[in-house]
């Protein structure tokens, strides 16, 4: 395994800034701490000596591309991640460094013992004795999605400046906002990254490799009630609460995210508000199948129907927008990408880890716009919480996978 100096003080240094999107933002980036970072990124581009970068003015994507130096007989292939975090806090991260885990300690994650990474709430972090990992400090989360994806690709290019001897194709590179918030990829320019293949760098554990995801739709359902005094309120209140009580009811209790594994899909209530006057209900829908999908969808425009028809009016209105769409429907018509990944990681002694994943990528929106892109593990474990954390060797592992793709593609 090659040995990768700077890989871990790039991290340090992407996860401590602050890069949260916003989803109630109308731009593009969300945000103006995303914009500042992508600043950064292509000038860290620049300093390590990729070509044509570029900043997307539509998407706010910074792509590069490292020359080929084998002769420019192979074919492109790109790597791509995302540099904003989720929606919990960001502000003054401040990572723990542990080294030499011993796979079976818990780990004091706040000075004052608040919060604990403890391997009985967590037993993943048995799979990591003797490594050095990166944790929180309990107070935020860490950002390893996907700071650990764009360190990874970053490292990976600077190798190989620095090795010219490693013979190589042409390699685009890109850097992303707003995956988090499901936008990220809405405006990138496929056909201008150049590439026939990419992967998104932005998976979970050791030997995670997803080219199946779930379709997903937005839908928001609101209701306009009516408010009266109480004591004259029979047979003339809607109470909009009330109502979306009862649209949420007719959804089946089984399918909830906590109900729910593997290709079984889902409705999930994740905000509700209002008044008696007026409520709002957001859901996301998942679902594998694409028919499923369809159904679902058609499932809450009947649900809306039916309320309707009891009410004095229609009072309930339903937006439904389509978010992505499982990647497979793609990536199964010419699955070359997702077997150099296979090839790459068996080479390298890494057991490829398939599975339908339980959410969606960049590269399911990319690879509809022409571009198959299925995903490569990263390394972070229960991402988006205060109890993230990465294995640095995972991260080289990473690093190592990146790199031999680029040679097997050379070889494909």
């Amino acid at each position: 395994m090659a040995q990768y100096e700077t890989l871990l003080s790039r991290f340090i240094g992407y996860v401590k800034v602050n890069t949260r999107s916003d989803p109630d933002s109308t731009t593009i980036p969300s945000s103006p701490r995303e914009v500042n970072f992508l600043k950064s990124i292509a000038e860290e581009l620049t300093e390590l000596g990729l070509s044509d970068i570029k900043t997307d003015p539509n998407s706010g994507y910074v792509t590069a591309v490292l020359p080929a130096n084998d002769g420019g007989n192979t074919a492109p292939i790109g790597f791509l991640a995302h540099i904003d975090t989720a929606d919990f806090n960001a502000e003054n991260i401040t990572p723990n460094i542990v080294k030499n885990y011993d796979g079976q300690s818990d780990i004091k994650l706040s000075d004052d013992g608040q919060w604990t990474l403890k391997p009985s709430e967590f037993p993943a972090l048995h799979n990591y004795t003797d490594d050095t990992l990166i944790t929180t400090d309990g107070t935020t989360l860490l950002g390893a999605d996907d700071k650990a994806g764009v360190a990874e690709i970053m490292t990976a290019m600077e190798y190989l400046l620095n090795h010219p001897d490693v013979k190589h194709g042409e390699i685009h590179v890109g850097f992303g906002p707003d995956e988090e918030i499901g936008t990220g990829a809405d405006h990138f320019d496929a056909k201008g990254f150049g590439v026939k293949y990419a992967y998104t760098v932005d998976g979970g554990p050791l030997g995670e490799l997803e080219y199946e995801t779930f379709n997903a739709a937005q839908a928001v359902v609101t209701i306009q009630g009516k408010d009266v005094h109480t004591a004259t309120a029979k047979g003339v209140m809607q109470n909009a609460l009330q109502i979306g009580i009862d649209f949420h009811n007719q959804l089946p209790a089984s399918d909830r995210p906590e109900n729910t594994e593997g290709r079984e899909g889902f409705f999930h209530l994740y905000k509700m508000t209002g008044t008696v006057d007026q409520a709002q209900l957001t859901y996301i829908i998942r679902d594998h199948d694409r028919q499923k999908f369809e159904d679902r969808k058609q499932q809450m425009r009947d649900i809306a129907d039916k309320l309707n028809a009891t009410l004095d009016e229609p009072r309930v209105k339903l937006v439904l927008t389509d978010q992505y769409y499982n990647m497979r429907e793609v990536l199964e018509k010419d699955m070359t990408p997702v077997e150099l990944a296979k090839k790459a990681m068996t080479d390298l002694d890494i057991e490829p880890v398939i599975y339908p994943v339980r959410g969606g990528t960049d590269g399911s929106k990319i690879s509809f716009m022409g571009v198959p892109t299925p995903n490569l593990f990263a390394g972070g474990e229960n991402m988006h919480s205060r109890y993230e954390y990465v294995s640095l060797q995972t991260m080289e592992r990473a690093v190592d996978v990146i790199l031999k793709i680029t040679e097997l593609n050379r070889q494909a």
